[in-house]
């Protein structure tokens, strides 16, 4: 604790704290009572208090009771106690002046609400920043921590009081030289003893290490290098004192230094360039925008708190200071009315931020820009460029653009506030104009939307007014220019004829006869200032019933009108002609005249179905039948039904029952009928109020049937008309067609083998029978001299890739077939030697019988054996040619004369 002299206020206190410890001492008091181990605790404090920074600790001596206590002080509003005794800031505090206040502490056992309290002094802190210089008569000023003394021999004897070592203030930033002593720490034991003193904790051999040093001996401790407080704003370091066995001498205490913070930080702005709007037309004291600057240094001091000021505006129209800002909050407001975005749409304010309260000579001071935007209100009303538009557009016609409105706004384009609503407040009371906006640049578009009829109307004057999609501000009026006139003017055309009524239902009975007068219909012409004729034609008549006349539409009919006709629905003709008139173009309309046809008894019944099939046996033998009749009711059933008389077989064999209105049941008489075909006549008669008859006949297929009683396959057959004759002509023509296809397959493979074996013969152009033969080819000069005579030396060594594979055969060769073997041909004597080589191969050739006649490579065709032709060695080659008789030359053409002439004349 620092050592302090007690003042003349506190005598009487100590006094009574001696007394009590020596009556402790003396036995006089109990050896161990339960409570505070101080009566009075001396705390300083630090001038500013963070909350939740830890202040001193206060001791409760339990003396093993084993209950639990419960601290309280009574300011819980500045201070609060935990279980374990130490006290906390409950909020931020700063102590000013010297005066020391008073903190009262009771400790509460809930078992039996038994209650100790003990008073904490609390002192504001009067150091100042310590700035060592390096003078070392500094240090026999420096301040001492002693450690608390203890008595060793007996552990009940009490303690004496603990001091709360207030935190020592060192200034961030200091300068050379380093160390510099900062406090001793000394215990009362090295009086008869040499102690060893050391710190512990961040800043000395914890990280940050170096910072804080110790002489162990004299126990001064010394700051090492510049702090930080922006970095570390306080160190917490633990002092020991040990001898030099190192056994630890008092207990260690706890040393807090604090870094005073210095202006070394300027503020700085969260953003360079800060945007914000503003509405055109506010108010002043409209809140813009803020700006805020942050600032490393203590904000619980002046170093830290920032102010802020405008230090330009641009532009300054209409005035230069149209904005201000608050100085502590950064909040940027307008001061000044005035705002138009169609004048200034934007201001850029230069904002500086300087700490030291805004202090201009101590502070240090940042800038940044401010820019603010004016946004756009619906201040201006949209204005017409005149005050009357004109259009005119041609009757009838819809959705098309008459004419164009053009108006002008100052408002920002493309907004709510100028975006224009057209809107016709007058001179169309029937709703056939409409005026839509043009997106792309604004106009009005005055366009008809129903037809419009010349006669009716020739001109129309509209008043349209022109305004905002978003309503126009507060105090904002349309002026007069905001409503134009539009005159429209219609154009008359030549418009088509139209029939009334469209379409046209008469009603007639079927059956009128031809040239029957039927009505009239006709159309009107809508153009009643033209004078103009209408001509009438038919345009779709399916059945070709009718004639319209082309000048006063009168209908007649050219065919009897018949409702069962397949051109008539459901008792409905339709037919559709054409009026034109005769205008320049001319126009033209349809009308539709719908003739509904009334039923008469016109059509007899008839049978149905038309064909039925019956079993030769049918169990029950009964067939049920119907009429058809094309009439509709009560023209048609109920029906009657009877067998015709002819021929007599058929009421002999059947009979007909009538089973309903308009069905009746067909039965056979006899028990079995053969297979066949029969036709019934049956004579149906309807119920019209002139009744039709009708002799339908009914095909009855009569066959044999299975189990089912369904009709076999076969008799199907013959039931379809097939006798066994018809059935054996199909199968022989199958037949005939199969051996037409076989006799085709067999030609084409004959065929394919003559093509092959053709292909083994001379080909044509070789072929020299009946044939003129080309004997003129003399070879080919110098090419034929490239001879190999390495072949004709050693015929022998013939290469084997040179050897033709076998079923490779030129067409002259002679066949193949086995050789009578010879004795080898010697070789030449020397592989120069030709002359030998040509009289070896000379002789193996004269003893050679299957050799030609010539020596060389030539093998001519086998044209085979038995030819009845005499071999050409037959011939008598010593005979003389002049016994030949050449005369039957010349009767073969004049190539053959010189023939004639050459062998059949004399010698000269």
């Amino acid at each position: 604790m620092y050592r302090r002299r007690e003042g003349s206020g506190g005598l009487l206190l100590l006094t009574l704290l001696a007394v009590l410890q020596i009556a402790a001492e003396c036995g006089v008091i109990s050896p161990c009572r339960p409570g505070f181990s101080e009566d009075v605790y001396k705390v300083g404090l630090p001038d500013i208090i963070e909350k939740g920074q830890p202040l001193f600790t206060v001791r409760f001596v339990d003396c093993s009771r084993g209950g639990l206590v419960r601290f309280e002080c009574n300011n819980p509003e500045d201070f609060r106690i935990e279980a374990n005794g130490v006290v906390y800031a409950a909020r931020d505090l700063q102590l000013s002046g010297p005066q020391t206040s008073a903190l009262l502490i009771k400790a509460i056992d809930d078992t039996t609400q038994q209650q100790w309290i003990t008073l904490a002094r609390l002192t504001p802190s009067t150091q100042q920043v310590m700035e060592l210089a390096s003078d070392p008569a500094v240090s026999t000023d420096l301040k001492e921590i002693t450690f608390p003394s203890r008595n060793l021999d007996s552990q009940l004897k009490r303690m004496k009081r603990d001091w709360v070592i207030p935190p020592i203030n060192v200034a961030e930033n200091l300068r050379a030289p380093f160390p510099q002593e900062l406090v001793r720490i000394r215990s009362d034991h090295d009086k008869n003893r040499s102690l060893r003193y050391s710190v512990t904790g961040p800043g000395a051999d914890q990280p940050p290490t170096g910072i804080f040093l110790i002489d162990p001996i004299s126990g001064e401790l010394s700051l090492n290098k510049p702090l930080d407080r922006e970095h570390i704003p306080n160190f917490h370091l633990r002092a020991h004192a040990v001898d030099l066995n190192g056994n630890q001498v008092e207990n260690p205490i706890d040393i807090v230094i604090n870094v005073i913070d210095m202006n070394d930080n300027r503020p700085e702005f969260n953003h360079p360039i800060w945007n914000g709007t503003v509405p055109e037309g506010s108010k002043p004291g409209t809140v813009v925008m803020t700006v805020t600057a942050v600032d490393k240094d203590d904000p619980k001091t002046s170093n830290g708190m920032i102010r802020y000021k405008i230090l330009s505006q641009t532009p300054d129209s209409p005035t230069s200071n149209m904005f201000t800002i608050n100085n502590k909050t950064g909040g940027i407001i307008t001061v000044a009315a005035g705002l138009d975005r169609e004048k200034v749409p934007q201001y850029m304010l230069i904002v500086q931020a300087t700490d030291m309260e805004g202090s201009p000579i101590y502070g240090l001071s940042n800038t940044a820009t401010a820019v603010i935007r004016v946004t756009d209100i619906n201040d201006n009303p949209p204005e017409f460029t005149a005050d009357m538009f004109f259009g005119e557009v041609q009757e009838n016609r819809v959705n098309v653009i008459v004419a164009n409105l053009t108006v002008t706004d100052k408002d920002q384009p493309n907004t709510q506030a100028w975006n224009a609503v057209y809107k016709i407040t007058g001179g169309d009371p029937t709703g056939r104009f409409s005026v839509p906006t043009d997106p792309t640049n604004n106009e009005g578009l005055v366009t008809v939307v129903k037809p419009i009829d010349y006669e009716m109307h020739r001109v129309y004057v509209l008043t349209v007014e022109a305004r905002n999609e978003e309503p126009l501000a507060r105090g904002i009026h349309s002026p007069r220019q905001s409503t134009a006139t539009v005159t429209i003017r219609v154009l008359d055309v030549n418009e088509s004829p139209y029939f009334d009524p469209n379409p046209k239902l008469i009603k007639l009975e079927e059956g009128k006869p031809a040239e029957s007068m039927l009505t009239t219909f006709t159309a009107q012409d809508p153009d009643r200032f033209m004078q103009q004729i209408i001509r009438y034609t038919r345009l779709s008549d399916p059945a070709n019933w009718l004639r319209i006349d082309p000048n006063n539409g009168r209908i007649t009919t050219m065919a009897v009108l018949d409702r069962e006709s397949p051109f008539v629905k459901n008792s409905m003709y339709n037919a559709t002609f054409l009026a034109t008139d005769n205008g320049k173009p001319f126009a033209t309309g349809t009308g539709t005249l719908q003739i509904y046809l009334t039923d008469i008894n016109d059509n007899a019944p008839r049978v149905f179905p038309q064909e039925v099939e019956i079993c030769e046996k049918p169990e029950p033998n009964a067939i049920n039948i119907t009429a058809i009749d094309g009439d509709l009711m009560p023209n048609a059933g109920p029906f009657a039904f009877e067998l015709a008389n002819m021929p007599v077989d058929v009421k002999r064999n059947w009979t007909i029952t009538r089973i309903s209105g308009d069905y009746a049941q067909l039965r056979l008489k006899i028990g079995f009928l053969e297979s066949g075909i029969y036709d019934l006549p049956i004579i149906i008669t309807d119920s019209g109020n002139l009744p039709l008859f009708n002799t339908s006949h009914l095909r009855v297929k009569v066959c044999q049937c299975d189990i089912n009683g369904d009709c076999t396959d076969q008799q199907h057959i013959m039931a379809a008309g097939l006798g066994t004759g018809a059935i054996i002509a199909i199968l022989l023509c199958i037949i005939i067609l199969l051996i037409l296809v076989l006799l085709f397959v067999v030609w084409m493979k004959r065929r394919d083998k003559e093509r092959q074996a053709k292909q083994l013969l001379i080909d044509p152009e070789d072929d020299v029978r009946d044939n003129i033969l080309k004997y003129d080819e003399e070879g080919g000069g110098e090419e034929d001299q490239d001879y190999d005579l390495s072949q004709l030396q050693q015929p022998d060594t013939l290469e084997p890739d040179v050897i033709k594979p076998v079923g490779i055969r030129r067409l002259d060769e002679r066949p193949l077939h086995p050789e009578p073997q010879y004795p080898m041909r010697s070789a030449a004597p020397h592989p120069g030697d030709i002359g030998d080589f040509i009289n070896e191969g000379l002789k193996a050739a004269d003893n050679d019988p299957t050799a030609p006649p010539y020596d060389s490579l030539l093998v001519f065709d086998y044209e085979g054996s038995g030819s009845t032709a005499g071999s050409l060695s037959s011939l008598n080659s010593s005979s003389s040619g002049g016994d030949q008789d050449y005369d039957y030359l010349n009767d073969w053409g004049p190539r053959f004369r010189k023939l004639a002439d050459m062998y059949g004349g004399s010698d000269d």
